[in-house]
């Protein structure tokens, strides 16, 4: 839950600010009051009339563990008590201007947002009515995306392997990391999936191997690339990767694979669909993120969607265009969590649009390929990436749909069969995407968090490049 603290600014003067406590006080109660409806905690305190109390105040909120700051302004305010709570406050900052005619609480939140811009202190500015869903909504995207820059700070990024099959693109710079995002990056070979693998009991094995077979709509055995000897060991692979994520304390991760891995093993399809999704054979857990072919940016676009969502995150390749519908075709070889087959935490909901199948003649190993086409639905969809060592991100709306089922099945064999696709229509010209959309990987998640995106870009020094048109 996204904690924020909230400072009400006031007159410091006694004799102005002793009449107007229970007026910054209505005030505040709207705003506290639409913020926790909205699910956030909040925090306040004594209404900030001195240099003292922008000090204490400021410290309070630090001490209390807020994810970012609002000061609030209904009447005029001293703005030197802004600069001097920012100093103690946790930041992000947003002034929140009300709407009081009667007072000049507007003429505040100007002084106080010039004050701030001759320090140096970056900030938001909101006005209006808090109960107006429009004001509301750029007000709880500013908590959500401070939130999520927040708990990305000491969180620890798995890397299985390093670059996989030449894609400069998957690799990033570790210092950078921990200088603009607090990330830590933990490497580690991809023997410790093999080795470990190797210790999984049959028995766990054999059980999450039938409840599969019972759950999901068809598994296609052949013999050859996928048996139920060698699912049992993309099983067993997936339990290996989790004693790892819980021996290091991982809290998103990425795994090479290729070419040693979908080679000589198996492929990392099943471990990876199901760390994404909120379930597995042993019940629910939290989604965690994992990229294939250790795609650290990837992973790190991902673990923003997840905290800004609660959802699995798409990974997914920009594979085709089909002209003649004005659909992209989002697959990737069978990591796709099996959560967007039926838009459902509930496995007995997404499993029966699931089949599993044999891998094809990129990975010689074999193994199973996650098969299902994504539920329809208003999408997100994003990457970050670098130019000349600067990081940007690239963000486009978009729609998840169906089709006809004898078109869907024209089109899933004139790509790829045994892979998950997600059609997809774009907000944007298919022109305006291919000539500037920067890799081949995408993501994305159910919902409209754009205005989220670009404000997480805001607070963490990432240039926002938002397609349209």
């Amino acid at each position: 839950m996204a904690k924020v603290g909230i400072l009400t600014c006031s007159d410091g003067r006694r004799y102005a600010h002793e009449p107007q406590i229970e007026e910054n006080r209505h005030f505040e109660a709207r705003l506290r009051t639409a913020l926790r409806e909205q699910g956030f905690e909040v925090v306040t305190g004594e209404i900030v009339w001195s240099n003292a109390l922008a000090r204490s105040e400021g410290e309070k909120l630090s001490r209390a563990g807020a994810d970012c700051t609002i000061f609030n302004y209904a009447v005029w305010a001293f703005p030197q008590f802004t600069v001097l709570a920012s100093r103690f406050a946790p930041g992000p900052f947003l002034l929140f201007g009300q709407v009081n005619p009667a007072k000049p609480g507007m003429v505040a939140v100007l002084a106080a947002a010039g004050a701030l811009d001759q320090i140096a202190v970056p900030y938001v500015r909101v006005f209006g009515e808090i109960e107006e869903p429009s004001v509301l909504r750029r007000v709880a995207a500013f908590v959500r995306a401070a939130a999520t820059a927040r708990a990305l700070r000491g969180e620890t990024y798995g890397l299985f392997g390093g670059r996989s099959i030449g894609i400069n693109t998957a690799v990033s710079n570790t210092d950078q990391w921990a200088q603009q995002f607090g990330v830590d990056v933990e490497h580690i070979d991809q023997w410790e999936i093999v080795r470990r693998s190797d210790a999984v009991p049959a028995p766990r094995r054999r059980a999450a191997r039938e409840w599969l077979e019972r759950h999901v709509a068809k598994v296609h055995y052949d013999g050859r690339q996928l048996t139920p000897e060698k699912l049992e060991l993309q099983i067993a692979s997936y339990y290996a990767v989790r004693e790892v994520i819980a021996e290091r304390g991982l809290d998103f991760l990425g795994i090479k694979a290729q070419p040693e891995l979908t080679e000589h093993f198996a492929t990392m399809d099943i471990t990876e669909a199901f760390l994404n999704d909120p379930y597995d054979w042993d019940g629910p857990h939290a989604p965690i993120v994992c990229a294939t072919e250790a795609d650290m940016d990837a992973a790190l676009t991902m673990e923003i969607f997840r905290h800004l969502s609660g959802t699995p995150v798409l990974f997914a390749d920009v594979r085709h265009y089909f002209a003649e519908l004005d659909l992209f075709d989002l697959v990737n070889s069978g990591q796709h969590a099996t959560y967007f087959a039926g838009k459902s935490f509930d496995p007995e909901v997404n499993l029966p649009q699931v089949e599993l199948h044999p891998e094809g003649f990129y990975f010689p190993a074999g193994g199973a390929s996650v098969f299902h086409i994504a539920s329809p639905g208003e999408v997100t969809l994003a990457r970050l990436s670098r130019e000349a060592g600067a990081y940007r991100m690239h963000i486009v709306r978009g729609e998840f749909v169906r089709l006809a089922p004898d078109k869907e099945r024209e089109l899933v064999a004139a790509v790829q069969p045994n892979w998950p696709h997600a059609f997809t229509r774009l907000s944007c010209r298919a022109e305006t995407f291919l000539h500037s959309f920067p890799t081949n990987h995408i993501h994305g998640v159910y919902g409209d968090y754009v205005p989220e995106l670009l404000q997480v870009c805001q607070i963490l020094g990432i240039r926002p490049i938002l397609l349209e048109g």
